[in-house]
C-alpha cells in the first residue's frame, strides 16, 4: 500500500498548482508568465522556505511525466508547414548566428570558472521558450503575423537544436558522444517507423470511424492514444541512452506534422490535451522545480549570485542579438521586440541546468543562477517585447 504521505506532498503541490492563476487573476498588475508563479509558489512551500511538502517519489514521477508532456505540447505548436519560404531562410540564419555566438559565449564561461563544459552553457542559451513565447504572441494578436512567425520559426529552431544537442552530448548515460550519435539514427529510424504507423493508421476509414465513435465519449481514445504516443517515444529515447525530453518532443511534432484533418474530424483533441497538460502534469513539473530551487545556493554565495546577471547577457547575446537579422523584415523596433522573445527561456534552463549538476558538468550554485536567469527572462523580456510592439502593426502574413 503507497504511503499517505506521498499524497500529502502531491496534494499541497496541486494546491499550489490551484492557487498560481487564482493569485494572478486577484492581482491584475502582477503581469509575469504563469510558470514564474508555479515556480515561485513552490519554492515558497518546500523544504528552503515554509517546509509545507518535500519532493518525494510520487511528486518526482508525476513531475517527470509533466516534462515529457511538456515538450510534447511544444512540439505540437511546431506547424511544419510554416517553416519554409524566406521566413524561414531568416530564421536559420539566425539560429546559425545563435549557435555561433553560444558558443563563443560558453567558452567566455568557462575561461571565467563558471562552468567546466563550455559545451552546456552554449546548449542551454540556444533554447526560447516556445510555450511562454506563443502564448504571448497569441494574446497580444501577433500569432500570425510577420513578427510573431518569424519568432516562432526562430523559437523553434531554436528549441529543436537544443534538444537534439542536450541529446547528444549530454546524458546521464556513459556512453560516448559517437555511440550517442549511432543511437540516434536508430531513434530517429525508430520514429519514422511510428510516425508511418500513425500515418497508416489515421488512413484507414474503419479505424478513423472507430476513433470518431469514442473520442468525445468516455473512452476519450485520440487522447489515451497521444499518451501512449509520447511515453513511447520518451521511453524508446531512454532506452537509447538519449534524453526523454527528445522522445516527447519527437512526439509532438509527428503528431503535429501527420494531423492534418483535426478540425474536421476532432477539432477538441488539442483542447483536451492542453488540459490533460496544463490542468494537472506540467504544473506539478514547475511547482516541483520550485521545491527543487536551490536559493540558498545563491543567498549563501555571492559570486553565484553574480552570475544570474551573466546568464541573462547571454541569453542576450546568443538569441536576442542575432534577431537584427530581422531587420529588413520586421524594421528595428519589430527586431528587437523578436529578439526579446527568442532571449525568453525557462522550461529548457530548468531541465538542462538540471542534467547539468546531476552529471558534474556545473555546480550546484551555477545551476540556481542559470534557473534564476531564466525566471528573470521570463519576468522582464516578454513585458518589453510587448511595450516596443503595443503601438506597432507588423504586416499580416498571408495564407
Amino acid at each position: 500500500m503507497m504511503p499517505t504521505e506521498s499524497f500529502t506532498n502531491l496534494l499541497v503541490v496541486m494546491a499550489v498548482a490551484f492557487a498560481a492563476p487564482i493569485v494572478l487573476g486577484l492581482i491584475p498588475r502582477l503581469k509575469v508568465p504563469l510558470v514564474v508563479v508555479e515556480i515561485g509558489l513552490g519554492l515558497a512551500v518546500g523544504p528552503q522556505a515554509l517546509n509545507w511538502a518535500h519532493d518525494d517519489e510520487t511528486v518526482k514521477a508525476f513531475a517527470l511525466v509533466g516534462l515529457a508532456f511538456l515538450l510534447f505540447l511544444s512540439g505540437l505548436e511546431i506547424d511544419l508547414r510554416r517553416l519554409r519560404g524566406p521566413l524561414l531562410k531568416v530564421a536559420v540564419r539566425g539560429l546559425l548566428a545563435s549557435v555561433t555566438l553560444a558558443g563563443l559565449v560558453g567558452l567566455a564561461f568557462r575561461a571565467a570558472s563558471i562552468t567546466t563544459d563550455f559545451r552546456l552553457v552554449a546548449v542551454s542559451l540556444t533554447a526560447t521558450s516556445l510555450g511562454i513565447v506563443v502564448g504571448v504572441l497569441k494574446q497580444s494578436g501577433q500569432e500570425d503575423s510577420t513578427l510573431g512567425q518569424l519568432v516562432i520559426a526562430g523559437a523553434s529552431l531554436g528549441d529543436l537544436t537544443a534538444i537534439l544537442a542536450l541529446s547528444l552530448l549530454f546524458s546521464r548515460e556513459t556512453r560516448s558522444a559517437t555511440a550517442r550519435a549511432q543511437l540516434l539514427i536508430v531513434f530517429v529510424v525508430i520514429c519514422a517507423v511510428a510516425g508511418a504507423t500513425l500515418f497508416a493508421g489515421a488512413r484507414s476509414s474503419r479505424l478513423s470511424s472507430v476513433l470518431v465513435r469514442w473520442q468525445d465519449s468516455s473512452a476519450q481514445v485520440r487522447v489515451r492514444g497521444a499518451m501512449v504516443f509520447v511515453l513511447l517515444l520518451a521511453m524508446v529515447a531512454q532506452r537509447t541512452g538519449l534524453e526523454l525530453i527528445l522522445g516527447a518532443f519527437a512526439a509532438g511534432m509527428l503528431v503535429g506534422a501527420l494531423d492534418q484533418d483535426a478540425m474536421q474530424t476532432h477539432p477538441y483533441l488539442r483542447i483536451k490535451l492542453d488540459a490533460v497538460g496544463y490542468g494537472f502534469l506540467i504544473p506539478v513539473f514547475f511547482v516541483a522545480s520550485g521545491m527543487r530551487f536551490d536559493v540558498r545556493s545563491l543567498i549563501d554565495h555571492p559570486a553565484a549570485l553574480g552570475r544570474v546577471p551573466l546568464f541573462l547577457v547571454g541569453l542576450l547575446i546568443v538569441r536576442a542579438l542575432p534577431a537584427l537579422l530581422y531587420r529588413s523584415t520586421l524594421g528595428m523596433r519589430g527586431a528587437v521586440a523578436a529578439g526579446l522573445l527568442q532571449a525568453t527561456s525557462l522550461p529548457f534552463l530548468v531541465t538542462a541546468s538540471m542534467i547539468g549538476a546531476e552529471i558534474g558538468a556545473i555546480s550546484p550554485q551555477t545551476s540556481a543562477a542559470m534557473v534564476a536567469a531564466g525566471l528573470a527572462s521570463a519576468l522582464a523580456f516578454p513585458a518589453m517585447a510587448a511595450t516596443l510592439t503595443a503601438n506597432a502593426a507588423p504586416p499580416i502574413v498571408n495564407g
